[in-house]
């Protein structure tokens, strides 16, 4: 299979910046290039970025002019997935593989259904703080991406962005149970990421023993151990724990991406995170009683835009 040697990126938000960064600073910036729809490129041609300090120029394109990648990354909010499969269609070539750095756990069966699942490494994003404010992006931790495929047919398209990834000093790592990783790092954010939202706190705030952030975080976070169990995914108290010890890490001051939507004033993912889990309280007859309070205060949060 042919190596990657040039990538396509769909979303100039945190994790796009972050990791568009360090791949074009390995391989060049060249051969980094942010395919964006009309209204954004408008907005983003003349945008002078800032990554952690430093001044970056990427390159960016309108759909009709880029040219098909060998590694196509999407990294965008889940409200915008849908135009994001629009926009990467003509990034979409023979021997192109793409991954989703996008939260959740269904981006990648979407994106198959479109462009085919023999194309889709199963990744998760996770253990960075960064903080995202228009064309600037601070972080003290970059995180790491994680990858793997849940097919055995699959191996050599793993094998082909772990080799990539070595080349562009992408921090990454394999997993074997990638379903168990991606349940366990959505179970952390519809944990955190909701809290810091409908708190208005950052990470020191949710994670405060006794208080009010933390009781509803971990609740949240048991209902999402109890659906996925009905989903054959296992996850326990250890896993729970171990994303707890993941926050501990993170600048106690900075705040995920749905308290930074609240900064912001912008929709948030809150569909893909409360909804989800009570979609799937409903199909299993579970009660979710934390995930309906924070989708109910997320709401009204967002109504008072």
């Amino acid at each position: 299979m042919k190596k990657i040697e040039n990538v396509n990126i769909i979303g100039m938000g945190a994790l796009g910046l972050t990791f568009g960064k360090i791949i074009a600073d390995h391989i060049g910036y060249d051969r980094v290039t942010f395919v964006m729809d009309k209204e954004r490129y408008e907005r983003c041609k003349d945008a002078e970025y800032i990554v952690n300090g430093e001044r970056v120029n990427f390159r960016i394109a309108l759909p009709e002019n880029a040219f098909s990648a060998d590694l196509i990354i999407v990294a965008v909010k889940y409200n915008d997935l849908q135009s994001a499969l629009d926009t990467m269609e003509t990034s979409v070539g023979q021997n192109s593989t793409i991954i989703s750095l996008m939260n959740g756990i269904n981006s990648e069966e979407i994106i198959g259904e479109r462009y085919g699942e023999e194309r889709v490494v199963y990744s998760v994003a996770q253990g960075m703080d960064t903080m995202h404010f228009g064309s600037k992006v601070d972080y003290t931790k970059h995180g790491e991406i994680i990858v793997g495929v849940t097919r055995r047919d699959m191996k050599e398209i793993l094998d082909r962005v772990v080799t990539f990834f070595e080349e562009a000093k992408v921090p990454y790592k394999t997993e074997k149970d990638i379903l168990h990783r991606m349940w366990g790092k959505f179970m952390l954010n519809v944990g955190a990421n909701q809290t810091s939202m409908v708190f208005g706190t950052g990470y020191g705030g949710v994670l405060r023993d006794g208080s009010e952030a933390r009781m509803v975080m971990i609740s949240a976070m048991r209902e999402v151990i109890l659906v996925a169990g009905y989903e054959r995914v296992i996850l326990t108290e250890d896993d729970l724990l171990y994303y707890l010890e993941l926050l501990e890490d993170m600048d106690p001051n900075a705040c995920p991406s749905m308290g930074q939507d609240r900064l912001n004033r912008k929709k948030s993912e809150v569909e893909m995170f409360a909804g989800v889990v009570m979609d799937l309280g409903e199909k299993w007859g579970i009660p979710v009683p934390a995930n309906e309070f924070l989708y109910d205060r997320v709401k009204k949060i967002e109504s008072s835009y």
